[in-house]
């Protein structure tokens, strides 16, 4: 899906997530991120690490805004690639239960996207597609809760698009871990053009962290949990 323009999508708390998704998938039957799955590893006590875990009750989901989004964000996806993550595939490996090719398989279906980087500023984002910018305005269209077999659930903050350039998606899906305004320290992002479809989608989550980190850096702050 994310083909139409690109397919169809604080900062030590969230960085190390990513990699770690493939234990709640296994477990879980669902190949989901973000927020919308649980991890096998820990960042917190008591309920914040049950939220993150994707346990919490309806009454603790709040409403966001892109402020919490705001930032330069860099594709996770050419890290894996040009191998910079090998270190953290091997270290996965080490305490898992695939290989470490096996899990580089798995994150390449999950990081795949052609949008190496995000600019959001206010209400508008840039979309970088090999250099080229793609750039329009969003409002919020409420967010949706997603309940997984496992029986743990995530939520997918919704925004649409009201003005800007055809190539930009018309819907962008964050998903972070987090059910409440909180700064995200990296996010994945379902985007398209079918609000319905990216709901379903569970097998490509593009991930983003901070542009101004390193390969190094990122790789250190996933070692380092």
């Amino acid at each position: 899906m994310q083909d139409t323009f690109m397919v169809r999508y604080g900062r030590s708390f969230g960085i190390a997530c990513a990699f770690l998704m493939a234990a709640t998938v296994l477990a879980g039957g669902t190949a989901e991120a973000a927020s919308d799955k649980s991890h096998s590893h820990a960042h917190a006590s008591g309920a914040s690490d049950d939220v993150y875990r994707g346990y919490f009750e309806d009454s603790q989901i709040k409403a966001r805004t892109l402020s919490d989004w705001v930032g330069e964000w860099q594709s996770v996806y050419p890290y894996l690639l040009d191998g910079s993550l090998d270190p953290v595939l091997a270290h996965k490996a080490e305490t898992g239960d695939k290989t470490a090719e096996e899990y580089r398989a798995y994150y390449e279906t999950g990081y795949k996207t052609n949008v190496e980087r995000i600019v959001i500023d206010g209400d508008i984002l840039t979309f970088y597609r090999d250099g080229n910018p793609a750039q329009a305005h969003y409002v919020s269209d409420s967010h949706e809760t997603l309940t997984y077999p496992k029986g743990n659930r995530g939520v997918r903050y919704i925004f649409k698009k009201t003005t800007g350039d055809d190539a930009a998606p018309m819907f962008i899906q964050f998903s972070d871990h987090a059910i409440a305004p909180t700064k995200a320290g990296h996010y994945h992002l379902y985007f398209g053009d079918d609000r319905a479809t990216l709901l379903e989608e569970l097998s490509n989550w593009p991930t983003y962290y901070p542009s101004d980190m390193t390969a190094d850096d990122i790789v250190g702050e996933m070692l380092a949990h």
